[in-house]
């Protein structure tokens, strides 16, 4: 046997006129065997709707879901213990994402806060791009610590009429960036100890790139955003002091011919920051480049099916060894090996049939430890 984990797939189950079929049950478990690739299904959480993006806290043995719900002035992030042994999921608590079309969420680096963006669509309700939550000794979530609003526009007046805050990343301990694909704008945020917000500065991506998702290099000097309208990948020098960002290289994702229906949606980045996986939607495919650690350098290496139709989200095992590609319309999530000295991947014969697969997330089975301190 080889390395046991779980996998978490937020699915599809409520219909919203962009997407197309809502085919999945909510939030579901699977158990991955790295060696056999022996998948088995563990938990599902159906009461959940439409958790389009999830994180994991491994310490805690905890779930974050967006609820992204079209047409609700405000989404929902609902806290999920699981359970190892029994491989079961008990709801927590919910809190409301202050915004619409709740996109995206990430633990802060110690393990005490959760940040959520809102992409935001027309106006009305407290319509708030950026959300800070504190996370509770048993994992809950606190009421909203503080917000911020986004505002702006974009060349691209049929994605870009208003700020759409896509991702949110922590670049350095305390110091937040925030991917809006319809202002084309990357955004620092200071966070201070009772989770106010403080702007710290505005750097811009070329015109009309629609900035989508971000990965930052394990030494945390390079950020990589994958742009979804231009579709391309770019590489920044950050500067952690001033929160600012230089744009060194960008490359793009899909040949000249396949750029007009083309949609990037994810970006990965391996353990040892030599490698980027992208993934395209309408050229379903994965696209990966070799990264110049000095100078930020992109260079195309591989260019490969997705496995299945609008790879929507892409994760990698913790070992590395392994690709997943959650293909939205294709109800599966497909499975690549990933070579550990050239970056590159083959189509495994495996993979996880679920509906309507929005997002993935495995993680290395390690025992429930104890709670951290709670947080007021």
């Amino acid at each position: 046997m080889g390395e046991s984990y779980h996998v978490f797939v937020g699915t599809l189950n409520r219909e919203a006129p962009y997407f197309q079929g809502a085919r999945g049950t909510g939030l579901a478990v699977f158990s991955f065997d790295e060696e056999t690739l022996a998948v088995k299904a563990l938990a599902s959480h159906q009461t959940i709707e439409n958790p389009t993006f999830l994180s994991v806290d491994t310490k805690r043995q905890v779930v974050y879901a967006n609820s992204e719900i079209f047409g609700w002035n405000e989404g929902l992030v609902t806290a999920l213990a699981f359970d190892p042994r029994t491989g079961s999921l008990a709801h927590i608590n919910m809190q409301p994402s202050l915004g619409s079309i709740t996109a995206h969420n990430a633990i802060s680096r110690d393990g005490t806060r959760l940040f959520v963006v809102n992409y935001g669509l027309g106006e009305g309700g407290p319509d708030q791009s950026l959300v800070v939550y504190g996370i509770r000794s048993d994992g809950g979530l606190t009421p909203p610590m503080s917000s911020v609003r986004q505002t702006g526009t974009g060349p691209k007046t049929d994605r870009q009429e208003r700020s759409h805050t896509h991702s949110v990343i922590e670049i350095a301990d305390n110091l937040l960036l925030v991917a809006d694909l319809g202002c084309d704008s990357l955004t620092s945020y200071r966070i201070e100890g009772d989770g106010k917000l403080t702007l710290q500065a505005v750097s811009r991506t070329k015109a009309g790139a629609g900035p989508r998702h971000m990965a930052l290099d394990p030494k945390g000097r390079l950020l990589f955003v994958l742009n979804e309208l231009d579709s391309t990948l770019a590489s920044f020098a950050i500067d952690q002091s001033a929160g600012t960002l230089v744009q060194l290289d960008s490359k793009p994702t899909v040949p000249t011919e396949a750029l007009e229906g083309n949609h990037c949606a994810d970006v990965q980045i391996s353990g040892d920051g030599q490698f980027l996986y992208a993934s395209n939607r309408g050229h379903d495919s994965i696209a990966v480049f070799k990264v110049d650690p000095q100078s930020g350098k992109l260079d195309p290496i591989q260019s490969l099916p997705c496995g299945g139709s609008t790879p929507r989200n892409l994760a990698l095992s913790p070992s590395g060894k392994h690709l997943f590609c959650a293909n939205q319309n294709s109800d599966l999530i497909s499975i690549f090996s990933r070579h550990p000295v050239h970056g590159t991947l083959v189509v495994t014969d495996q993979s996880i049939p679920v509906g309507t697969p929005m997002c993935v997330r495995p993680v290395a089975v390690t025992p429930k430890l104890a709670p951290a301190d709670d947080v007021q």
